[in-house]
């Protein structure tokens, strides 16, 4: 089993930055990509950004948050930390960590485990 909490949503104004960390306890040994997803009201939840093997692997990113958003994992730790900077009002979500240990890493079905959520809100 693989539990994930995370921590740091909040309210921001647009153009501001944020902070989100994800902490992995329990059989951390199974997982190979990191994930984060988010929710907004009435859609989909979509790809984010990824890393595998904590960072000694490839990150990817949403063509969204490309140049914006940075991903970064600590094996050390076992945490995952999303930086999203120059945030923007359709960056509002509940962002979802994830961990898996396949490498479709843009699948929600790649991931067996989940974090609860964090509300992320973007608004002047």
């Amino acid at each position: 089993q693989v539990q994930l909490v995370e921590s740091g949503g909040g309210l921001v104004q647009p153009g501001g930055s944020l902070k989100l960390a994800c902490a992995a306890s329990g059989y951390t040994s199974s997982i190979y990509a990191m994930a984060w997803f988010r929710q907004a009201p009435g859609k989909e939840r979509e790809f984010v950004a990824a890393v595998t093997s904590w960072g000694f692997g490839s990150t990817d990113y949403a063509d969204a948050v490309k140049g914006r958003f940075t991903i970064s994992g600590d094996r050390a730790e076992n945490t995952v930390t999303l930086h999203m900077n120059v945030l923007k009002p359709e960056d509002t979500a509940v962002y979802y960590c994830a961990a898996g240990g396949g490498p479709k890493v843009f699948q929600t079905t790649n991931y067996d485990y989940w974090g609860q959520g964090t509300q992320v809100t973007v608004s002047s």
